[in-house]
């Protein structure tokens, strides 16, 4: 049985709150840490063009601290801190982050990472885009230095088991969706073929 006490703000930062949650479980005293984040949105990418997905790369200064040069690959990303829709959100960080202007997108999971944490939840969604919807060269807004990454479907494999590369478990969790996706179509067009 859980009964919670209290919770006490430690620290506010622009986009992290540290706080305590105070709490018996099972008849025993106990204190954990917790950083408060905004939800977020994430997109997976599809070039049909170039047949390519598009994710971008930048500086993690988290990451700095347990990688030695703190760059991550991700899916194209973004927090929600604006009154807009989630989908709304999504394809303005498209636009911001890859320079792919799309009209839409569909949305495939929710979930939640650093669940230890933070519990931050995030929502993932899927686009396809052609190089005829590239309308800037994308790079983020503001001070943010973000490139992007054309990666092909042939090096997606290699890609997700190079433990050289720092990826997000979301980013993984994508393709191995992208991936299912596919081999469902296939085995659709068997089935209609005979």
């Amino acid at each position: 049985m859980i009964k919670i006490e209290k919770i006490e703000e430690i620290c506010k930062g622009n986009f992290i709150t540290l706080k305590k949650l105070y709490f018996t479980e099972n008849n025993k005293h106990r204190i954990w840490e917790i950083a408060e984040l905004y939800d977020s949105v994430a997109i997976l990418i599809f070039n049909i063009t170039k047949q390519a997905f598009i994710l971008v790369k930048q500086f993690r200064p988290a990451v700095y601290l347990k990688n030695s040069d703190g760059f991550t690959y991700e899916l194209c990303a973004g927090i929600c801190d604006k009154e807009l829709s989630l989908k709304e959100i999504a394809i303005e960080e498209i636009e911001e982050e890859t320079g792919y202007k799309v009209d839409d997108i569909a949305e495939i999971n929710t979930f939640y990472t650093s669940v230890g944490s933070a519990a931050a939840k995030q929502t993932l969604f899927y686009a396809e885009v052609e190089d005829k919807d590239k309308i800037n060269r994308g790079g983020g807004v503001d001070d943010e230095n973000i490139e992007v990454v054309e990666l092909p479907i042939s090096e997606m494999e290699e890609f997700m088991y190079d433990i050289s590369k720092v990826k997000t478990p979301g980013l993984l969790y994508a393709f191995e969706w992208w991936r299912n996706q596919a081999i469902d179509s296939m085995m659709e067009d068997v089935e209609i073929s005979h």
